[in-house]
């Protein structure tokens, strides 16, 4: 039971092989993830024209 058995053995080959094999397809899904998250971060930088507009007439001095 404490052992590797030759199941934990391939198991393990087979997730290195997907991970590390071929190509750098780890650095591509890594790269593709980094992307999607500066796209989410730029999104939620970015106000709607409408806001703005609506902010600033809010703020406008009432006399």
């Amino acid at each position: 039971m404490g052992a590797l058995s030759i199941w934990h053995i391939l198991g393990i080959a087979i997730v290195a092989l997907l991970l590390f094999g071929g190509g750098g397809k780890l650095s591509g899904i890594m790269g593709d993830a980094a992307k999607g998250i500066k796209a989410f971060k730029d999104g939620l930088k970015d106000e709607p024209e409408d806001t703005k507009k609506a902010k600033k007439v809010e703020e406008e001095p009432k006399a």
